[in-house]
């Protein structure tokens, strides 16, 4: 068998854009620590702790809302400029895609 005919099995990196849908797998939790009184997000071995911002942004990933959809409700709701809303939404969602906490929602 040559080279050529052996697929490729290269890993590839989900770009956060406005119409990505996106969803915390089920191994990965949001949770109120009551203790800390702040918001952590739980991951195996792994423990995040997001900024109120991003807080606001990761109770809304409910794998049906688009980001664009999300960053237009936050948009209206803070009175903050749409642009600079989804710029920041898309930098910060893209980080936590890249180490692994946030997933494409599945279609259906």
């Amino acid at each position: 068998m040559d080279e050529t005919s052996v697929p490729s099995r290269v890993p590839t990196r989900l770009i956060v854009a406005g119409d990505t849908v996106l969803a915390l797998p089920r191994h990965i939790k949001l949770r109120h620590d009551p203790g800390r009184g702040r918001w952590i997000i739980l991951a195996p071995e792994r423990v995040f702790n997001p900024d109120e911002t991003a807080v606001e942004v990761l109770k809304r990933l409910d794998g049906q809302r688009s980001v664009s959809e999300i960053a237009q409700a936050l948009s209206q709701e803070y009175q903050a400029p749409l642009d600079v809303v989804t710029n920041d939404i898309v930098a910060m969602l893209q980080d936590l895609t890249d180490k692994g906490v946030l997933i494409q929602a599945a279609k259906g």
